[in-house]
């Protein structure tokens, strides 16, 4: 477990990256990452306007995060696969002065990522919101990626559960 501030549009976030950590029904996800492996390389994706991450996003009313991620990373990546959960980020807005309790996110919400072992890898379409995926080495990630430092956290934890 690890802990960072982060600052989001202005906004202090405390995040912390749990492994394993338990899903259940009070527990609020609020987006799903998958970390997609094929012959040992990992994808990104493109997204418009945000650079290159794993692929993910946000649940659909009555999705579990299962659902999501197989959904998500079909139209980020163009990619289906083996699934396995490998922990969340405890996204905390209680040391937020700006956090809006009516806004679309909760005080506290979990962003649950994934392993995903692809076993089919489609045609790159662009019906979505990415703009284009790339296969990278591990231990090129960190620089494609312009994110928080629990990435690599991340990308160490679900490259050992296979």
């Amino acid at each position: 477990m690890k802990t960072i501030y982060v600052n989001w549009a202005g906004n202090k976030v405390k995040l912390t990256w749990i492994p394993g950590m338990k899903i259940n029904q009070s527990i609020k996800v609020t987006s799903v990452h998958s970390i997609c492996i094929k012959d040992g390389n990992i994808l990104l994706v493109q997204i418009k306007h945000r650079g290159f991450n794993f692929p993910g996003g946000h649940l659909e009313a009555g999705e579990t995060p299962e659902e999501a991620i197989l959904r998500e990373t079909y139209e980020e990546g163009y990619v289906n696969g083996k699934i396995q959960y490998i922990g969340s980020i405890e996204v905390s807005h209680e040391e937020n002065p700006s956090f809006n309790p009516n806004g679309k996110y909760p005080m506290i919400g979990y962003q649950a990522f994934y392993r995903i072992d692809v076993n089919e890898c489609f045609p790159f379409l662009r019906e979505h919101e990415s703009k284009s995926r790339i296969w990278v080495e591990p231990t090129e990630v960190s620089f494609v990626i312009n994110d928080h430092e629990l990435t690599k956290l991340i990308l160490e934890d679900a490259l050992i559960h296979n």
